[in-house]
């Protein structure tokens, strides 16, 4: 079978080297318009359940990756200069670009030799091939030639983010929450190596346009956004690359694949990255895909297999990160909250995670959170007594 994989992110890579370690006999063409070394952003995450999945199907690789994570167990949010810990929450993060290098050398190991710097301007240019695998991002061209198809819906969420990075270490994921005179701001930061974090800006649109941003430099922006998490940073520079304002995109296609052509990642569908499951998605795509190829004897049945066994584990997946958006889209007014009541609100923000869930998962947090509402009853008690 000859396949082309369009796109060499994690999803291509991935896909490409389990099928090729499987089936080493199989021609596989991978062709990515960007140089080997190129990306954008700064550190990805995977929970500790996504690590785990993966390393069921692809010990390999998760063995490769390990000693290159930060990892931690709780997050921590920043609001009024109070701190507060959920314990219970364990992650691993790894610097995208370092994450894209391993998947380089594991998908040459096997015998597939990437083709960089190959832009494909057409479905033409693909003739020939059994199988076209679009791992080619949210901007997928295989996606964009078929949109009817494919059934593609696209939307967008209300707030702006900007995607830096900061030498300042962080040494859980964590969340500050900043009220200014113009309006509030979130900034989701974590460290992905010893010496880096990851420190995305979020802002609803009406604190973006207070600011004027949309007539700043990218420079002008970072500098505004130093500014204001300047007791957070302390002291350390923001790191920019690509690091533009943008609103959150939304890809989702009601139909995964078309003839010979099937999506996966980005191209096939969006999570937010509140979440953190964009890279993990795109990762479990590829086992998926890969396994209902060798179960089915022919492309078309192998296809739907895809299809009918991955979508609804990704519907749930992109449903907790909408409810998660929409928490955030809210977030200057749960920002009015106190602390505890604010925490709460946040970790439960999914809906995939109710009290009891919240007990067994983050004792300590729970014990503090029901001691201070267990306060509160009392001082107001107190209060009707006088």
């Amino acid at each position: 079978m000859r396949i082309s994989v369009m796109g060499g992110g994690p999803g291509g890579l991935y896909f490409a080297t389990l099928w090729k370690q499987r089936h080493p006999d199989a021609q596989i063409d991978l062709f990515e318009q960007n140089p080997a070394g190129a990306t954008w952003g700064f550190g990805v995450v995977f929970s500790e359940q996504a690590l785990e999945f993966l390393r069921a199907d692809d010990p390999d690789t998760v063995d490769a990756i390990a000693p290159r994570m930060q990892r931690w167990n709780n997050i921590t949010l920043n609001l009024r200069g109070e701190s507060i810990e959920i314990d219970g929450v364990g992650f691993s993060s790894i610097g995208r670009l370092d994450l894209l290098a391993i998947l380089q050398q594991r998908v040459h190991a096997v015998g597939v030799t990437p083709r960089y710097q190959t832009p494909v301007q057409s479905i033409d240019e693909l003739k020939g091939y059994d199988l076209i695998v679009a791992a080619d991002g949210l901007n997928s061209l295989v996606r964009r030639a078929f949109e009817g198809d494919f059934g593609t819906s696209v939307s967008y969420s209300v707030n702006k983010f900007a995607w830096y990075g900061t030498p300042k270490r962080f040494e859980t994921l964590s969340q500050t929450f900043v009220e200014t005179g113009l309006g509030a701001f979130n900034a989701h930061h974590y460290r992905y190596a010893p010496d880096m974090s990851t420190f995305l800006v979020e802002c609803d649109r009406e604190t973006w346009r207070r600011y004027g941003f949309a007539d700043k430099t990218v420079e002008e922006s970072k500098a505004v956004c130093e500014t204001v998490f300047a007791s957070t940073l302390d002291g350390e520079p923001l790191v920019s690359n690509k690091s533009v304002w943008r609103n959150f995109p939304w890809i989702w296609n009601e139909h995964w694949s078309f003839k010979n052509m099937v999506l996966i990642g980005d191209a096939l569908h969006s999570a937010h990255f509140s979440i953190g499951s964009g890279t993990r998605l795109a990762m479990e795509d590829g086992i998926a895909l890969v396994k209902a190829l060798e179960t089915e004897r022919d492309i078309p049945a192998a296809l739907a297999r895809y299809e009918a066994g991955r979508k609804p584990i990704v519907k749930k997946l992109v449903a907790a990160a909408r409810a998660s958006a929409a928490w955030y889209e809210q977030f200057p007014e749960h920002m009015k909250l106190g602390l505890m009541d604010f925490a709460l609100s946040y970790i439960t923000r999914s809906g995939r995670i109710d009290d009891a869930r919240l007990r067994a998962m983050s004792p300590l947090f729970m014990a503090r959170y029901e001691a201070s509402q267990h306060a509160a009853r009392a001082s107001r008690g107190g209060g009707n007594r006088k």
